[in-house]
């Protein structure tokens, strides 16, 4: 609330107590900076409410900070029920991707936005299309990211350099070498002593070939 809206909330508690507005006219203007600061996040139609609801139960005078606390663990719950959802723009456009996330969160805080629930994602008229964003996405990571962390995910990084160059990705199909059979997306390997097997440094040349004509 602004200051020039403290005097609106003033009056309406002074409704049901008279005893909190203050008479003395410094006084006043004391009073309005006061819960003015106190009170500057929270909306006056809240503000509003938590008074009835203050006074359905007590016969105390209210204190701003009985305002400023019922607002605050109100935020904690929409933002605790929020999932948060990915914002629909470019994820390597950082400061779209940021200023949307912002804006959402700020917008649930304030109750200007009801909170994106995780059932809401996962039932309900929205299940197919979040089902259907999902499968697009991915389980995407930017790029930025992907080349910070190449140097601790070396299989990864090789995947990615060969698909950047356009080369077939060998990890798309399974190996058909007899000895390795390598799933989708598994090194290929070659057996060792007893039961042990030992992994390649890339993929069986047969791999790459058999990926290139699924591809073509």
């Amino acid at each position: 609330m602004t200051p020039d809206q403290i005097p609106q909330l003033i009056a309406q508690i002074a409704l049901a107590d008279a005893r909190v507005r203050r008479e003395d006219p410094t006084e006043q203007r004391a009073q309005v900076l006061m819960w003015a600061g106190i009170l500057a996040d929270v909306p006056l139609d809240y503000a509003v409410r938590a008074v009835q609801k203050h006074y359905a139960k007590s016969t105390w005078p209210i204190l701003p900070a009985d305002i400023a606390t019922q607002w605050a663990a109100a935020v904690r719950d929409r933002m605790s029920r929020d999932v948060d959802p990915a914002p629909p723009v470019d994820p390597d456009d950082e400061a779209a991707y940021r200023a949307h996330l912002t804006a959402h969160r700020r917008a649930v805080a304030t109750g200007q936005e009801p909170p994106v629930e995780h059932h809401a994602l996962t039932a309900g008229p929205a299940a197919a299309e979040a089902e259907r964003r999902r499968a697009a996405i991915g389980k995407y990571i930017p790029i930025a990211v992907d080349d910070a962390l190449s140097a601790h995910r070396p299989q990864r990084a090789a995947r990615l350099a060969v698909l950047r160059e356009g080369r077939p990705d060998a990890l798309a199909v399974p190996c058909p070498v007899e000895t390795c059979r390598a799933a989708v997306g598994a090194a290929c390997t070659r057996p060792g002593k007893g039961q042990t097997r030992h992994r390649l440094a890339g993929p069986h040349p047969s791999r790459t070939d058999y990926a290139a004509e699924r591809a073509a």
